[in-house]
């Protein structure tokens, strides 16, 4: 039987393995859901809401537990915590809005002897591909609004968050939650992508790479089934002579480096107006010179290994070719164990950049940013556009409506003004070009996960 393992980044342990599903137990799981969805439509809304907000008080009575066992998987200082902040915002907040989110939508021109609206109806049977990045994070975000919906869940988790799975599936039997609704299950990719082509599916949401996109998109090509896809990412900075820099300088290298840059919406590349380059330079170097690298369960470390040494090599290789180009390390850290092959990792800042080098194009995903220097706002819109990916773009200056101008012309999901690597579960997770299709939070990610049916009903003659 094919077995996932998952190898801890801390010492390169299999930390945790289990047998991927039986295709007896995939049917089975598939029919389970469908059964319990059928039921589960007519449960009130609010009924539904008191179910997630039971496995949301689940799932962090497990934090102390959940917080070692993240570092253990995927490398996170155990100093940060879990991911239960944002975790309770956006399950409280996809709760909150479910009523006025999937409320019938009358028509804005009443006709005597004629009720017209459109409802919003689930779609059945939502599959979930999470990333081991944001476990739990980038889970809830399809987790509760497809269960808030109306619809069954079956969740299939990164390989090297194994156990986050098994969390959600402990939190929601603690919650009472009718069986058969969500349900973990491992699979491989040939199953996973068999699963999706077999037409069993009605909607899937992906969180990782373009390829992993493709491959979704080529699995589920001819069923009809709707696809989510939050992929690849470059998110750049733009930062104004206006910009209070010590609060941009903080921002931005926490935004570039925690979680080990491998964040969605990590900071990637900064573009820094030639009038406050040479400051903004200094203040990130010294900033970043703080970091500790090491063992996550080190409380005083602050950046933990990467996921893999594979994720790790490929910015080694990033930094080796920029340096060959002429760019400038400026950190040079030396860290115990950060050899090639290792996934221990130090942070970089990198100067005498451009767009002819990897690392100011293609994603990293890893603690590596590169700065360049920009004469004005039409080299900076030009350069931040320069990219194949759009998921945010974050703008550091006191002028709100330049900002938003600036913001109009860049080609992204997201706008931040002063702030980076955020979602606000009030306003859509999307994203443009190779970052994917789709939506998240906020009433338009209910719309995603529903589909709309009209009523044109007329009064008997």
């Amino acid at each position: 039987m094919d077995t996932i393992r998952l190898t801890s980044p801390i010492d390169g342990s299999i930390y945790a393995e289990r047998p991927v599903a039986t295709d007896q137990a995939i049917n089975a799981a598939v029919e389970r859901a469908k059964a319990a969805q059928a039921k589960w439509v007519d449960t009130p809304i609010a009924e539904r809401g008191k179910y997630m907000l039971a496995m949301l008080e689940a799932l962090v009575a497990m934090s102390d537990e959940i917080i070692t066992e993240l570092a253990w998987q995927m490398g996170r200082p155990t100093r940060y915590g879990g991911e239960f902040g944002g975790v309770k915002e956006r399950t409280n907040y996809m709760v909150e809005i479910a009523e006025r989110a999937l409320a019938p939508v009358m028509a804005s021109d009443p006709k005597p002897g004629f009720r017209r609206y459109v409802k919003r109806e689930p779609l059945g049977v939502v599959m979930v591909i999470a990333p081991w990045n944001y476990p739990y994070l980038t889970a809830v975000n399809t987790i509760v609004p497809a269960l808030m919906a109306g619809s069954a869940v079956i969740l299939k988790h990164a390989a090297q968050t194994l156990l986050v799975g098994e969390r959600f599936q402990q939190a929601f039997d603690k919650a009472g939650l009718p069986k058969g609704l969500f349900q973990n299950i491992v699979l491989n990719h040939g199953q996973t992508e068999r699963l999706l082509g077999s037409g069993k599916i009605d909607h899937v949401n992906f969180t990782g790479s373009v390829a992993g996109g493709r491959a979704i998109e080529k699995a589920a090509a001819g069923t009809f089934m709707t696809l989510g896809l939050e992929l690849g990412g470059k998110d750049p900075a733009y930062v104004l002579p206006d910009a209070k820099m010590d609060h941009a300088i903080a921002n931005l290298v926490d935004g570039a480096f925690y979680n080990s840059g491998q964040c969605c919406c990590g900071i990637e590349r900064i573009y820094v107006h030639e009038k406050v380059y040479d400051e903004f330079v200094e203040g990130v170097v010294a900033e970043t010179k703080n970091y500790v690298v090491g063992n996550p369960l080190d409380q005083a470390t602050t950046m933990g290994p990467m996921a893999q040494a594979r994720f790790a090599d490929f910015i080694r290789e990033q930094k080796a070719e920029a340096l060959r180009k002429g760019a400038i390390a400026h950190i040079n850290m030396k860290v115990d164990k950060d050899v090639a092959g290792s996934p221990y990792l130090a942070p970089e800042v990198l100067t005498n950049v451009d767009h002819q080098m990897s690392v100011m194009r293609e994603e990293s995903f890893g603690p590596i940013v590169g700065i360049m220097k920009v004469r004005n706002d039409e080299e900076a819109i030009a350069l931040m556009n320069d990219s194949p990916y759009g998921l945010t773009a974050s703008i550091w200056t006191a002028d709100t409506d330049h900002a938003a101008a600036i913001g109009d012309r860049v080609e992204t999901g997201t706008v931040f003004m002063n702030r980076c690597d955020y979602i606000d579960p009030a306003l859509v997770w999307t994203g443009v070009k190779n970052t994917g299709k789709g939506a998240a939070m906020s009433a338009i990610g209910y719309e995603n996960l529903t589909r709309p049916k009209s009523y044109h009903l007329r009064e008997a003659i």
